[in-house]
């Protein structure tokens, strides 16, 4: 009888490593989906912030899955469908609601090219990451999702900003971020993957000064310093290519060398 009671379990070890990333998963796609909300009662304010908190979130669940060892398929398969939702869905809606319902039915075409090239995308991603290990790890094809979800916001967080220094024409702004956003999510252009960044030991204490003022200037100053992330994220996109293709010619170079190696011997 002692022995049964010992055996009884509600659930294993391995089944709670497993829950907690897809509950950190499902809150993130709680606050996307509430974003919809936020942006449809005129809150714009919030709705971005909720975006940025869906962000924060999807970028935590899957290295916290790795550190605890709780990554399953189930995860992977939730976290891209709650992806299509959080930076899919809910920036077309959000910008829908402010500026692109006044294009009419483009507007809408608009909205729904976008959200088809998010989709795409994570299915590209979904399939390329079965792929095994390599330095290719190091870069994404395309930007993300979540910073394709942030940067077609970039027009509306422009106008909450403090850098009113040329007026917008929104009408004409709002589509052309949608369509280049689009190409970006679906292109081949590599962009810088920070899943496998190793930091040295030394650097550390550096490293977590320099999150934590970037997290307080978010707070403080919360559409500037987006407004900055978005322009320093997409000025980083030619640097990540040219990086990209001369890895790429090293790794050549490497691989011709070792076959002329070969065949001598």
């Amino acid at each position: 009888m002692e022995q049964q009671k010992k055996n009884f379990k509600i659930v294993s070890a391995k089944n709670t490593r497993v829950i907690l990333p897809n509950i950190f998963t499902l809150v993130g796609v709680c606050i996307g989906l509430s974003s919809i909300k936020f942006a449809f009662d005129g809150k714009f304010e919030i709705s971005i912030l909720a975006i940025i908190v869906a962000a924060i979130i999807d970028g935590l669940d899957g290295r916290i899955a790795r550190l605890i060892k709780g990554t399953s398929k189930v995860g992977k398969e939730l976290d891209s469908l709650t992806d299509v939702i959080s930076f899919g869905v809910a920036p077309a809606f959000i910008m829908y609601f402010w500026k692109l319902n006044e294009l009419g039915r483009v507007g809408w075409l608009i909205c729904l090219i976008y959200v088809i090239c998010v989709a795409l995308r994570l299915a590209r991603f979904n399939v390329n990451s079965s792929v095994e290990p390599s330095w290719r790890d190091n870069f994404f094809e395309g930007i993300p999702s979540p910073a394709g979800g942030v940067l077609v916001l970039m027009p509306l967080i422009f106008s909450f900003s403090e850098f009113q220094l040329i007026n917008l024409n929104y009408d004409l702004v709002v589509p052309l971020f949608f369509i280049v956003i689009s190409i970006l999510l679906i292109s081949k252009i590599p962009t810088y993957s920070l899943k496998k960044i190793v930091v040295p030991r030394r650097m550390t204490i550096f490293l977590l000064l320099l999150i934590v003022l970037y997290f307080g200037l978010l707070l403080i100053y919360s559409f500037n310093t987006m407004l900055l992330s978005g322009l320093v994220y997409l000025s980083i996109i030619p640097i990540s290519t040219v990086h990209y293709y001369n890895t790429m010619k090293k790794f050549k170079t490497q691989f011709d060398d070792n076959e002329e190696h070969e065949d001598i011997l």
